[in-house]
């Protein structure tokens, strides 16, 4: 499979969500008639298509598209790669920061490769426990390196802004392979090069 990076939007599916959208309006109380809303439910659909279209991207594909022999073996670190994902649980945005660092072994890939692999994942329904791990296993499993690890720390509107409304929480989550597993000096430095 090749990787071509895509916004373009579905003809058939926009015109199925927009009809749902026009039918969760009317359910919310509103006139999908009135003129600011006349529109609304054609944008909608364009904004989830956009917002989920980590569902038609393979990032293997993505890391494949420059994935380079190279004998470095030192700790890679993308840090501060900004993220946006949808929670699963109440379709509303969490984000924040990924910082994605590797120990290659053979194989480097272009730096955006790690943070189109981010995008690809972020962009489809999630939860941060599984994002994290989505993201390890990727680039563990297409580049083989030494070692992955991947730091993501988001802000859930699903707490801010219902449930126990907090504003100023953050959820931090981790996964390691190889060598930040087994080393504890390898994590260390990912540690220090993170703050």
């Amino acid at each position: 499979m090749s990787y071509l990076n895509n916004d373009l939007y579905t003809p058939e599916i926009t015109k199925k969500l927009e009809e749902h959208y026009r039918e969760v309006l009317k359910l919310l109380g509103e006139d999908p008639q009135r003129e600011g809303l006349l529109r609304t439910p054609q944008r909608v659909a364009k904004a989830m298509q956009f917002l989920t279209k980590g569902y038609r991207e393979d990032p293997a594909a993505i890391l494949n598209s420059a994935k380079f022999r190279e004998e470095y073996r030192q700790m890679v670190l993308v840090k501060d790669i900004e993220m946006y994902s949808l929670c699963e649980h109440h379709i509303l945005p969490f984000y924040g920061k990924a910082h994605v660092a590797y120990i290659p072994n053979g194989y480097i890939t272009g730096l955006s490769k790690i943070i189109r692999v981010v995008e690809t994942y972020a962009r489809r329904l999630q939860v941060q426990e599984r994002l994290t791990v989505e993201i390890r296993d990727c680039i563990q499993q297409t580049l083989n390196p030494m070692g992955v690890a991947v730091v993501i720390e988001a802000e859930h509107m699903c707490m801010q802004i219902r449930g126990v409304q907090k504003q100023h929480s953050k959820m931090v989550t981790s996964a390691f392979t190889g060598t930040f597993l087994k080393d504890v000096r390898t994590r260390e430095e990912l540690m220090h090069l993170l703050h």
